[in-house]
């Protein structure tokens, strides 16, 4: 495989509206969707997130055009990635993505399968009663089976709904920044992330310098604007997940 894109993240902490108004996200394009994860229900039951602990996230989003339903292994290994699942591809409704995933914290890496449906389709799978691993299609029970094989998906229970609020190509510095905020139990949480892709000049170490310059640029274009970056060490996912769990919200 060849040199993969990274995405780079921060969190952000304190009053979501005041920070993305001090980030300027009225000045990029906004995407209102609701967002559901799958979980194990047994584990879910007890408070755990068994999926995710598996490295396993299913997610539907539905709003704001199509509805997509995601599968992902995060983090995963390249060894892990085998068949026709080592490298992206497109084929419409699917795209794979390859990447790898940066934060403060961590680095690592993540596979990515998306399959689009029709605007309402998911409705019926993350409804009270409904089963979210119905539209999980051939190829998404392909990938998850030759990749994560140890992982069972039987008997699926949807966590959410989760507001989410999608702020893409705000400029900070000479950044183009995406703002997601979710909203969920009380909760509001706030991303900042850019996307650095290789060139096709770039050998790994040039590609890794530019990228952690980026990294740091982001960090501090967020700062200079007078918002504070999370300490957390857990990534938005889990923290609502986790939150989701710890209130029932099955």
């Amino acid at each position: 495989m060849d040199l993969l894109p990274v995405e780079i993240k921060v969190n952000i902490e304190g009053d979501v509206a005041k920070a993305l108004s001090l980030l300027g996200a009225a000045n990029g394009v906004t995407t209102t969707r609701r967002i559901w994860f799958a979980e194990d229900p047994a584990g879910a039951a007890e408070g755990r997130v068994a999926l995710l602990d598996a490295g396993v996230i299913v997610r539907f989003r539905s709003g704001g055009g199509p509805d997509d339903l995601t599968v992902k292994l995060r983090p995963c290994t390249r060894e892990q990635l085998v068949g026709r699942f080592s490298a992206p591809f497109e084929a419409e409704p699917l795209t794979y993505k390859v990447e790898e995933d940066w934060s403060v914290n961590s680095r690592v890496l993540a596979a990515s399968l998306v399959r689009s449906h029709p605007p309402g389709a998911l409705s019926g799978a993350v409804a009270p009663g409904g089963d979210p691993a119905a539209p999980i299609d051939a190829v998404q029970d392909q990938f998850l089976h030759a990749c994560a094989p140890t992982v069972r998906f039987d008997g699926l229970v949807a966590l959410g709904p989760i507001l989410a609020t999608k702020v893409d190509d705000v400029p900070l510095d000479d950044l183009e920044v995406n703002l997601e905020a979710w909203r969920v139990a009380g909760m509001e949480f706030l991303e900042a992330s850019i996307r650095v892709k290789p060139k096709d000049e770039d050998d790994a170490e040039e590609f890794t310098g530019r990228a952690e310059r980026k990294q740091r640029k982001l960090a501090e274009a967020v700062r200079e604007r007078g918002v504070a970056l999370s300490e957390h060490p857990e990534n938005k996912t889990r923290r609502v997940l986790t939150a989701l769990v710890a209130a029932g919200q099955l």
